[in-house]
């Protein structure tokens, strides 16, 4: 209900929607250029996401390369993506948390908040 009593300003109403679209829509591409790094073993292993989740690179220190225990290669490799994939959901919530408010609070289809 608008205070005073008088009806919505539906044109108005289509305006800001279209713009929280358009403003949206900026920011997911933003993230899907903006690029995140996780490392793991000290930096041993480094895998590189966009800010939307996508794995870019991967990056291994020969020094972590041992024919003998690959277990730990692999475990490395999955803490250093699990790594970058965290600070890709930071990075969109810092972007979309905004907007998502904006849209009543609910949060943005898709996204983990």
């Amino acid at each position: 209900m608008i205070p005073g009593g008088g009806q919505p300003n539906m044109q108005q109403l289509l305006q800001q929607a279209q713009k929280m679209q358009q403003d949206l829509a900026q920011a997911q591409e933003e993230l899907a250029q903006t690029e995140v790094d996780g490392q793991a073993g000290g930096g041993l292993v480094t895998a590189t996401v966009t800010g939307a989740g996508e794995l870019r690179a991967l990056k291994i220190d020969p020094k972590a390369v041992d024919p003998e225990d690959t277990e730990t290669l692999a475990d490395l490799v999955v803490a250093a993506v699990q790594a970058a994939h965290e600070n890709a959901q930071t990075l969109q919530q810092q972007k979309l948390g905004p907007l998502a408010q904006g849209l009543g609070g609910g949060g943005i289809p898709g996204l983990p908040f």
